[in-house]
């Protein structure tokens, strides 16, 4: 197969010493039929794990002993890709001791994972590049794609070059990636298998549990967090991006649910934020503190927090109020004089407050006071009087008055700065002026 590169050899070098500092390199290939695009080692492992598992299902007695180990390494594969991988390794949400990153990259080694260098390469491209072609999963390419046809099909373009130059100095996450392909066929199948097996000889139960049906439930759990929580969900923290919060992602993804949060605040070391939201990879780092374990646990400012929230409050209600009418402005008004509105007023039902005409003509029959108050007030100013001096008006009566508008007394509201309840409180978007050089 041949490869045309449209960059010149001193460019390509330069690339490959600073990943960063350069585009990608333009490559041209050959198109690939979807055969051609699988990836066969992701393919098997992700086709012979369930059918192996649904085959103990089916024909293999659970027993309670098989069950437990099972859950056991259920949790402790998936705590090594949520605390390990995603937020050790790819955000550095806290420093972990030697035996805690040894506990956590075995634990990402039992659940097949890939290397916590690849896993961490991979995220932080997701995270730089996230839903553009350079994202290696990207939400606006739909479910499937983000859940498993990343893993198991190559894709034509690679993705977005990051910085991994620290993990490549963690001597741990370099031995685990170099032995990985030793590593995982012992941890994930042979040792879950043989402790079942050796010591309550439960060797068939072992393989369909332990190993398949367990690593078959761990992989699409971790899975889920590219798909599910790019897909169901709210977003309360911001909606430029795909990422969404969802209670029921973070029960299946040990608390990775909380995903629009962690895409907006990727290095604090919570998903979860609030006391009640379940995330247990949180709970498991924050005890492995006080153990003394790991340190330096990354927060976010609440006040930035706060802000987030707070937008996209605003902006739900800035939605909300364009459906909303809302009373004329002054310089949409016609402005007439005392002598025009006393006129007019013997014609409809004028009233003058705060600077403005009113036509309360079809109201008068509503007013819970009366018709005859209204008709006492035609063609007077009653500013006073509907201001607090016969009755405090409330800020309803205040907005519906407002609605009634027809005109300006001239040399009224120009110095009767009046405004409504509800405008005080409009959301008004500020728009910046670029400026052109």
């Amino acid at each position: 197969m041949s490869v045309t590169v449209t960059e010149e050899p001193a460019t390509m070098l330069a690339w490959e010493k600073n990943p960063l500092a350069l585009p990608l390199p333009k490559v041209e290939k050959p198109a690939e039929t979807l055969w051609q695009r699988i990836k066969w080692e992701s393919m098997i492992v992700l086709t012979v794990s369930p059918i192996i598992g649904l085959y103990g299902l089916l024909f293999v007695p659970l027993q309670t002993k098989t069950l437990w180990w099972s859950l056991f390494l259920y949790w402790f594969s998936i705590i090594g890709s949520t605390a390990g991988s995603h937020r050790l390794y790819s955000h550095r949400s806290f420093k972990a001791s030697t035996p805690l990153q040894i506990f956590l990259l075995i634990g990402g080694t039992c659940g097949v994972q890939g290397s916590a260098f690849w896993w961490a390469r991979e995220h932080r491209a997701h995270h730089r590049y996230t839903d553009s072609d350079l994202d290696p999963h990207s939400g606006k390419e739909g479910f499937w794609w983000t859940h498993a046809g990343w893993i198991l099909f190559r894709r034509d373009i690679q993705a977005g070059p990051t910085d991994v130059s620290d993990l490549k100095k963690n001597k741990l996450v370099m031995f685990q990636h170099r032995h990985y392909f030793k590593l995982f066929p012992f941890l994930a199948y042979v040792m879950p298998a043989a402790v079942a097996g050796y010591f309550w000889g439960d060797w068939a139960g072992g393989i369909c549990y332990a190993a398949m049906l367990r690593l078959t439930i761990v992989q699409h759990s971790i899975m889920c967090i590219n798909s599910l929580a790019h897909t169901f969900g709210d977003a309360p923290f911001d909606d430029k991006h795909t990422p969404r919060n969802h209670f029921f992602t973070a029960i299946v993804t040990a608390g990775e649910g909380y995903h629009n949060f962690h895409h907006q605040f990727p290095v604090d070391y919570r998903n979860g934020i609030k006391w009640y939201q379940y995330d247990p990879t949180k709970w498991f780092i924050y005890l492995s503190s006080r153990l003394g374990l790991s340190t330096q646990l990354q927060t976010f400012p609440q006040n930035e927090i706060s802000k987030g929230e707070l937008t996209m409050t605003l902006r739900r209600l800035k939605e909300k109020q364009e459906d909303i009418k809302w009373p004329a402005r002054p310089d949409k008004l016609p402005l007439v004089s005392w002598e025009t509105f006393q006129r007019e007023a013997k014609k409809n039902s004028l009233i003058l407050i705060n600077g403005y005409i009113h036509d309360a003509s079809e109201f008068e029959n509503k007013h819970p006071g009366g018709k005859a108050i209204i008709r006492a007030r035609v063609g007077k100013d009653a500013t006073a009087a509907f201001g607090g001096g016969v009755y405090e008006h409330s800020n309803a009566a205040h907005n519906l008055l407002a609605m009634m508008r027809v005109a300006v007394l001239e040399g009224g509201v120009e110095h009767v700065k009046y405004v409504t309840p509800a405008e005080r409180l409009r959301i008004i978007e500020h728009y910046k002026e670029e400026e052109s050089h």
